[in-house]
């Protein structure tokens, strides 16, 4: 199973405090830590553990945080011969604050991954394809446009899009408030949506009818920032493997109550087997 993931590459810098700031707060307490981290750099080390081989295309900053960012990914085997080295932007940044519970905040200084230009990209991508909206979004919408085969939408965060991008999209990933953003527009390609909705599990559409719905499994979170990265992932490698739409759905609920459960975006990623043992109970 091959997937090609378009997608951003950040260093992830996670204060952990007591409590999420308020605006205008300063919190004091935290502990700090470096993750690698960004959308697509998350989804494509989710879906080589989850046991497909994964490609990314991206791009990171000629500086020591391009090594940090790229560092999991080069030791699971991610094939990184798409990711280029900008000479005049850095390595992409997110600060993350988590509270006790897990909930967070995140601002994203985005610098490399803007420079993502669709002259960067292949004229075909091969196999699978997943895209979210980290990049340019004239760069995802030429990913789309060359996909061969099935393609994953994970439309966030939240921007406007194409008619053509909804209708080619075999998978659209979407939260709660990214649903709301785009509305009825969802549902008029006539793929698959998919709408997470945090500990109360997540729903299947298709041309806007319920098609399943799945509940993750009880955990105690820790760390949100890559639950919503290891669903994707999770989706797309069980709908290629031809599960079911509720089994699809159990298997990603898994995968992202897992990644709660760890600290870090890449690092908490489950293992193939790490889910199927959730999911045994």
């Amino acid at each position: 199973m091959r997937i090609t993931v378009v997608g951003s590459i950040n260093l992830d810098l996670v204060a952990t405090a007591p409590q999420l700031p308020a605006p205008g707060e300063t919190v004091t307490g935290a502990t700090l830590a470096r993750h690698p981290g960004g959308k697509g750099a998350n989804q494509a080390l989710a879906a080589e553990k989850l046991g497909a081989e994964a490609s990314l295309i991206g791009r990171v900053g000629n500086d020591a945080m391009a090594g940090e960012a790229l560092a999991l990914m080069e030791d699971l085997g991610v094939d990184l011969a798409g990711v280029e080295v900008d000479v005049a932007a850095p390595t992409g940044v997110a600060l993350i604050a988590v509270d006790p519970t897990g909930e967070n905040q995140i601002v994203v200084a985005a610098g490399a991954n803007h420079m993502v230009t669709p002259e960067q990209l292949p004229q075909r991508i091969e196999g699978a394809l997943i895209v979210q909206l980290e990049l340019p979004i004239e760069t995802v919408e030429a990913a789309v446009g060359r996909a061969t085969g099935f393609v994953c939408a994970n439309l966030a965060p939240a921007a406007p899009v194409s008619e053509l991008l909804l209708r080619r999209a075999d998978l659209i990933v979407v939260n709660e408030t990214e649903a709301a953003f785009y509305g009825d527009g969802l549902h008029r390609g006539g793929g698959r949506v998919v709408v997470t909705k945090g500990a109360r599990g997540a729903a299947m559409y298709q041309r806007g009818v319920e098609m399943a719905w799945a509940s993750p499994p009880a955990v105690e979170a820790v760390d949100a920032t890559g639950a919503g990265d290891a669903f994707v992932a999770a989706i797309t490698v069980a709908l290629l493997e031809g599960m079911d739409p509720a089994e699809a759905l159990r298997f990603a609920c898994a995968a992202g109550a897992f990644a709660a459960t760890r600290p870090g975006a890449q690092p908490s990623a489950p293992e193939r087997d790490q889910v199927e043992a959730m999911l045994a109970g």
